[in-house]
């Protein structure tokens, strides 16, 4: 798909993964809108990029209508979606003190990462199917999983269960969009020096990135952009989920 032009959404522009996403966009010449919680930021990426930004909650059906909604006003039909918005909380199945899991931590995390994921796609997808054609293909989502969810290490499995739903939805999301000429295609990316791990010590990033096979260092937004701008462009890239992690392989703890 042709990027110069184009309307395009991304989830959890305001910051990080989403951020680089929608700067690259925007270079490209689409015309970007930022779905994010947070308003100060996700104004101020919106106005340095020429974009539109809007308070959306990725899992509350309403939050996403009246976004797409209003992205459509300001842009016309978007035909990119990238899905970055997603938490990352940090719990045992069991805690050290013999507690279970919170299960409205777990609960949430899901809601966020694989129904927001969802409700964004199936939502932004209804939008495309009722526009006329364009071209070989009509519209293209790009979701971003993890590779916590082949590995998901000690702390995780809230977090490793929400992004093994998406790698699990990916195909099958694709081949019902496959009538509708709708590309869908998931990341799932290694470690990534996001906001997160920024507020870490140099030290802990630097043993951190040294876990990377090759290159050996933290993967950088501006690479998970670039293969967002690849997937984009190639429209044999359907139905697969993409590791991008510099061959790590993450272990338990």
């Amino acid at each position: 798909m042709e990027i110069s032009s184009a309307a395009a959404i991304v989830t959890g522009g305001a910051s990080g993964l989403g951020r680089a996403t929608a700067a690259m966009l925007a270079a490209n010449g689409a015309k970007v809108a930022i779905f994010d919680l947070d308003e100060d930021r996700g104004r101020g990426v919106a106005a340095d990029l020429g974009g539109f930004y809007a308070k959306v909650n990725v899992a509350d059906e309403a939050s996403v209508a009246a976004g797409l909604a209003a992205a459509q006003q300001a842009h016309g039909l978007a035909r990119i979606l990238v899905n970055c918005a997603g938490i990352a909380p940090i719990g045992k199945t069991v805690s050290r003190d013999g507690l279970a899991h919170d299960l409205s931590v777990f609960r949430r995390t899901l809601e966020v990462n694989l129904l927001g994921s969802f409700n964004m796609l199936s939502r932004f997808a209804a939008r495309v199917a009722a526009a006329e054609p364009d071209g070989e293909e009509h519209g293209v989502i790009v979701n971003t999983a993890s590779v916590a969810a082949y590995d998901g290490q000690i702390g995780q499995v809230a977090y490793a269960a929400s992004k093994g739903g998406v790698v699990g939805m990916t195909l099958p999301a694709a081949r019902d969009l496959a009538g509708l000429k709708i590309r869908v295609v998931t990341i799932a990316p290694g470690i990534f020096l996001t906001p997160m791990l920024e507020s870490l010590p140099q030290p802990v990033q630097d043993s951190l990135g040294g876990q990377v096979p090759h290159p050996s260092r933290l993967g950088k937004p501006s690479e998970y952009a670039a293969l967002v701008e690849a997937i984009v462009r190639n429209p044999m890239l359907n139905g697969e989920v993409i590791r991008l992690d510099g061959a790590i392989r993450m272990p338990p703890r």
